[in-house]
């Protein structure tokens, strides 16, 4: 018996080490998306922070409307600097939120419904209060209906929050 040499063939492609360009553009530009988007998030809460006291104040003005129409009876806004507490008139047929008044479940089940800034968000002046009436439509405190629309603006966030004053519609 003769000895037979087995001969191994190598393949002869190298091996890459490394990532292609292609690949490290594609990190590059994910990086690039996430600092533009993710960063001013992490370096700036006050930002972050008043646009979610904004849209939960647009939030709650709605809810009262929809619970005033809903209930058939006055629901007033109440501000703060930087708070917001909705109550109900106890008789639908007064306007009155200072005398006795209901205790309803706010958007979130808390109850009475309120709602505080985190941080150091605030209005920019503190909005006076706001009623809706049974149809939904916005007053003052003394129960007379608005003539123009009335604005309420969060520091820190470029559009106000407007509730029209014929309709009580609540936009930016």
């Amino acid at each position: 018996m003769h000895c037979r040499q087995i001969r191994k063939v190598h393949n002869t492609r190298q091996v890459s080490l490394g990532f292609t360009l292609v690949e490290l553009i594609m990190v590059i530009v994910i990086l690039g998306v996430l600092s533009v988007y993710a960063m001013p998030r992490m370096f700036n809460n006050q930002d972050f922070f008043a646009r979610g006291f904004h849209d939960e104040t647009m939030a709650y003005l709605r809810f009262a409307q929809k619970t005033a129409i809903a209930q058939r009876r006055t629901v007033c806004v109440t501000f703060g600097a930087n708070a917001v507490t909705l109550q109900a008139a106890a008789l639908a047929a007064t306007a009155d939120c200072a005398a006795a008044t209901t205790t309803f479940r706010g958007p979130k089940g808390e109850t009475p419904p309120s709602l505080t800034a985190k941080g150091t968000v605030t209005y920019t002046a503190t909005p006076t209060a706001l009623n809706f009436n049974g149809l939904g439509q916005p007053t003052t405190s003394a129960g007379v209906a608005l003539t123009s629309a009335r604005t309420i603006q969060v520091v820190g966030v470029g559009n106000a929050i407007t509730v029209e004053a014929a309709t009580g519609y609540v936009h930016e």
